[in-house]
């Protein structure tokens, strides 16, 4: 990461050792906000190298900024884990870290991806109480997929699983071993966007686009290169839990036994959400915001708020070249009602 940022390790309630990047902003106004990146990346993911990104707008406009690597970042040492074991270990502790170095009562948090689903999971449980606004991009409660992308998920991961227990898009640039290099040359047959190698890795990891992740348009050359640094190892067993709660049509926990426990048709009335969700999305689909905003709003009329962006994918809400001026500042102005 960029100098202006300081690494403070914490420690997941189970003992997993993660930790959080905070922005270096001189006499922030503001009171502090999480960002939670997604499966398979880091918390650099939110500070692409474009004119601004969400984190130097954020600082900006005066909040004490954040970036929790939780065990899916490719930062810390590979793990298999489900939302499950996130929800209840690292955003608790991550969320407990920050009151704790900041001297504050509450907080704010974006959350991305899996980052969103576990975190969630977390709100719903009652297990971070703490936070007072979240912005949610992609998937929160109620992931809806496209047709390809269950099959993959319902027929190619289990036959992947035999082979690996993790994927790796930096297998695009230099594969191991003689199944690394088979997965390869299948990605390289069937992946013919005009997209990197390590794209068309994530591309084929996740979701069912050609990119799945973005809209290539939306992305300067840059950015594109950039991104290969920014994919690694990601574990199959979540791809098992998250199949679970598409099959349900809810994000449950993987645990059969906690579910019944389990709160989300109980969802407290704070905290306040801010859904986005990209038109365009080929990973999880616009519906899945849409689902959980209608749940809101039928809890709690009128608190919630729904974004739906129609030139905008996966991620590239948070890479995209125009992104500063077309959603970042909808993004703060949210955060800045309460």
């Amino acid at each position: 990461m960029k100098s202006e940022f300081e690494t403070i390790e914490f420690t997941a309630l189970d003992g997993f050792k993660c930790n959080l990047k905070h922005y270096l902003s001189p006499n922030p106004s503001k009171g502090p906000i999480l960002l939670v990146h997604g499966a398979g990346v880091r918390a650099d993911i939110f500070c692409p190298p474009n004119e601004q990104n969400i984190v130097e707008m954020l600082a900006d406009d005066g909040y004490d900024v954040w970036l929790e690597n939780w065990r899916a970042s490719i930062d810390l040492p590979p793990t298999e884990w489900d939302l499950d074991v996130v929800a209840r270990n690292d955003h608790p502790a991550a969320v407990q870290k920050v009151l704790e170095l900041t001297g504050s009562k509450n907080l704010k948090a974006l959350i991305h991806c899996q980052g969103s689903t576990s975190f969630m999971i977390s709100v719903a449980l009652g297990l971070v109480p703490q936070v007072t606004t979240i912005v949610s991009n992609a998937v929160s409660l109620h992931p809806k997929v496209p047709g390809f992308s269950r099959f993959k998920l319902n027929v190619l991961v289990p036959i992947v699983h035999q082979l690996f227990d993790f994927l790796n898009p930096q297998w695009a640039k230099e594969a191991p071993d003689f199944k690394t290099k088979l997965m390869k040359a299948v990605v390289k047959m069937t992946h013919w966007e005009k997209d990197t190698d390590v794209g068309k890795f994530v591309s084929f990891t996740y979701g069912s686009g050609m990119p799945a992740l973005w809209e290539l348009e939306n992305l300067d050359k840059r950015t594109m290169t950039w991104i290969e640094d920014e994919f690694a190892a990601v574990p199959l067993s979540f791809f098992n839990h998250i199949r679970f709660c598409i099959s349900k049509g809810v994000i449950l926990p993987n645990d059969k036994k906690a579910v019944k426990n389990y709160a989300v048709d109980k969802l407290p009335g704070s905290p306040r959400i801010i859904l986005f969700g990209g038109v365009k999305n080929k990973c999880f689909l616009a519906d899945s915001q849409q689902a959980t905003f209608a749940y809101l709003e039928a809890k709690n009329p009128g608190k919630h708020k729904l974004y739906l962006l129609d030139e905008y994918s996966h991620l590239d809400v948070f890479l995209g070249k125009n992104s500063h001026k077309d959603i970042f500042p909808i993004m703060i102005n949210e955060l800045n009602q309460n």
